[in-house]
């Protein structure tokens, strides 16, 4: 797809697992060059499974659209390559431990002060500083850390959120810092620092039960239904399919209860005339709405609901998602010529979505072209940065 916003900047990542590769990612698929830095065994995601034609679901999905390039850090021609390589670069990912690359004289203001246009962006745990910022941390870790495993699941124990949530809106939370810095450097024609921690990302995702929590009334574990929200839960119909309601407000909620369930006298009754009081007597509102339902097969229930304009859902499975009439698919071809189809990127940009997924690469595949294209002078761990081509 020509005229992608981000053409023609190139974005060097060292990176590995899901956090800065889902970053990048986004930034591939905007059109951005993106040069993946791997180990010299690879971004040990590539060894997470095999279900995507033989490769790992996490690296296909994560890094469509990039070029690989295996260095080994440790070696000075590698260092100087990865210098030649920031010298002519717009942006520059990390997720390596804090101080990792500062200890190999590859620090964000070692790379600044030789190219002042590049934007650093360095993706941590639990941050640079304090007494938690040499701690391993993976996605899972964070969620019990942070609290969140204690609001997510039923009542009996504390879950894991099903998917990388803390990783991807880590990754998120690092694509939209990079581009309000792009913003910011076609206005000043300077680069900055950015330093994300996937604690401090969850924390602020957390702000409204960290509030109640404040206020003394920490959020309990629900399932399937809101701590703050009455009646929004799972009501199974008479021929067995769960189906999840969420009524808003107190309107809503009025023409609930009459055009649904049937029910006008439950609109004034006091303790269900407000979502306050239907919270605190949700075991009364779920048996009143959980009675009805089951008298209704499915697709009444659903014919009343949307005649009322209710919010509803069906409870899928991942094969629902599969067949569903909304998922839109682009290919993403892997190693071995396979394609594999998987969700679409999600942003519609004037009436079109960005299909284009790319290729996932093979370790170091582009590393032989690469070392030719930006192949460093003797003297590049010493050298002068060389001069940007591009603006912003």
């Amino acid at each position: 797809m020509s005229g992608r916003p981000l053409e023609g900047l190139l974005v060097v990542s060292i990176e590995q697992a899901v956090a800065a590769p889902y970053c990048t990612s986004r930034l591939a698929d905007a059109g951005a060059r993106v040069i993946k830095v791997e180990r010299p065994e690879g971004d040990f995601a590539r060894g997470y499974d095999g279900v995507a034609g033989g490769e790992s679901s996490y690296f296909v999905w994560l890094n469509r659209g990039k070029e690989s390039l295996a260095l080994d850090l440790g070696q000075e021609e590698d260092r100087a390559l990865l210098l030649a390589l920031t010298d002519r670069a717009d942006v520059f990912v990390q997720n390596l431990k804090p101080g990792a690359l500062a200890r190999k004289g590859l620090g964000p203001e070692v790379l600044r002060q030789r190219n002042p246009r590049l934007i650093t962006c360095g993706i941590s745990g639990y941050g640079e500083t304090g007494p938690y910022a040499q701690r391993k941390a993976y996605d899972l870790l964070i969620q019990a850390e942070s609290g969140l495993s204690s609001i997510t699941g039923g009542p009996e124990a504390p879950a894991r959120v099903g998917i990388s949530m803390v990783d991807i809106a880590t990754g998120a939370a690092a694509q939209s810092a990079i581009l309000e810095s792009l913003i910011q450097r076609g206005v000043t024609g300077r680069g900055c620092d950015i330093h994300i921690s996937m604690f401090d990302v969850i924390a602020d995702w957390l702000a409204v039960p960290y509030l109640h929590a404040a206020a003394g009334k920490p959020p309990k574990r629900i399932g399937l239904a809101h701590p703050s929200i009455s009646p929004y839960g799972v009501f199974d119909s008479a021929d067995g399919v769960p189906v999840l309601i969420s009524i808003q407000n107190d309107r809503e909620w009025a023409i609930f209860a009459r055009e649904v369930l049937a029910r006008s006298e439950l609109i004034e009754a006091p303790e269900m005339a407000t979502n306050t009081a239907r919270v605190a007597h949700r075991s009364e509102v779920d048996a009143a709405v959980a009675q009805v339902f089951a008298g209704l097969e499915v697709a009444r229930i659903t014919e009343r609901l949307m005649e009322s304009n209710i919010a509803f859902a069906r409870v899928n499975d991942l094969d629902g998602l599969i067949a569903h009439p909304q998922t839109t698919t682009a290919e993403v071809g892997v190693p071995g010529g396979a394609r594999i189809p998987l969700p679409a990127p999600p942003a519609l940009v004037d009436g079109a979505r960005r299909l284009e997924a790319g290729e996932s690469p093979a370790l170091d595949q582009h590393g032989a072209a690469i070392r030719a294209e930006f192949a460093p002078a003797a003297d590049a761990m010493d050298g002068p940065p060389l001069r940007q081509a591009r603006t912003p």
